[in-house]
């Protein structure tokens, strides 16, 4: 997959298929919409592409914008690229084009750039200024102009419309299992490890601790059973998120207990897929009710991982 991260870069491309859309969290209704997009192309022997923005469009139009992201750019990237597109157009949503109408946007950037002859989007793509251009404007300019536009409709399960507003509230909410379900795999959180206050260290329980990185949505303070992966190995483990309340005030952070991994991972990247929450963050009255808690807590999910067989 080739990657264009300005208009600038994209000059004298093949004619394409285009997935049009935000793609935050490449979830199952995003995925319908690439899947068609590639056996599209494929059968019209066109390239396939998907075009969206490197920054949220909330980022011009707030102060302080308050979307929380679902996927790191790079993680997006490699999910894209996973379902076979031949060009990601990873464009940087600037003013020039929040003022662009409708139809110039069409023209300029689908037409001109993207050389389009056909786009796939969902029911409430918008564009163009204040967000004027619709499913139904592409479509009438598609007619004038030569290129086809599918609208997929809203993607449903359990009658609920997946979006990635849904998902973020399913994420913010700890309730992973059906989070997984609405995004196709599990959510994940990825960073260096940090040192921490090395108490899980002394207690018999030593952790991994990544910072909460503060764009990304991130999971409601609690026990999760989870896997953590690390150089391309995943590995059963729980996770605390939260901010400690027993120990003392720390920053919201993700403390990973691998079981049977004896690594030192300070600095080294690792990716933490969550899996269900199991219970709250709690204050306890002292060190050794938390001791006992987290013993309790790592026999449940040593349970969960070996009915799985990762144990």
């Amino acid at each position: 997959m080739k990657i264009f991260n300005s208009l600038e870069e994209v000059n004298n491309i093949e004619p394409t298929v285009i997935a049009l859309g935000n793609f935050d969290g490449v979830h199952r209704g995003h995925q319908e919409i690439i899947n068609r997009t590639v056996k599209s192309a494929e059968a019209g022997g066109l390239k396939s592409a998907v075009f969206t923005f490197s920054n949220h469009t909330r980022t011009l139009l707030e102060k302080e914008p308050t979307v929380k992201n679902i996927n790191y750019p790079e993680e997006k990237a490699a999910i894209i690229e996973s379902m076979g597109i031949d060009y990601l157009f990873n464009i940087p949503f600037t003013p020039d084009i929040l003022g662009m109408s409708p139809e110039r946007f069409i023209d300029e950037i689908l037409i001109d750039k993207f050389k389009i002859r056909e786009a796939y989007c969902g029911f409430n793509y918008h564009f163009g200024y204040k967000a004027s251009g619709t499913p139904e404007v592409l479509m009438r300019e598609g007619m004038k102009k030569g290129f086809g536009i599918h609208i997929q409709e809203p993607f449903k399960i359990d009658d609920i419309v997946v979006s990635s507003t849904y998902i973020r509230k399913l994420i913010e909410e700890g309730r992973m299992e059906e989070c997984a379900k609405f995004m196709g795999r599990l959510y994940s959180i990825g960073g260096e490890v940090v040192v921490g206050n090395k108490l899980g260290r002394t207690i018999g329980f030593p952790t991994s601790n990544i910072m909460i990185d503060d764009t990304m949505a991130s999971p409601s303070n609690g026990v999760y059973i989870t896997y953590c992966n690390y150089n391309g190995v995943k590995y059963p483990s729980i996770t605390n998120v939260g901010v400690k309340p027993t120990i003392g005030t720390y920053s919201k952070n993700v403390e990973t207990h691998i079981f049977n991994f004896d690594k030192e991972l300070y600095g080294k990247n690792i990716k933490v897929e969550f899996v269900k929450k199991t219970r709250p963050e709690m204050k306890f009255n002292s060190v050794e009710e938390l001791s006992n808690q987290i013993k309790s807590d790592c026999i449940a999910a040593k349970a969960y991982h070996r009915e799985k067989g990762m144990l």
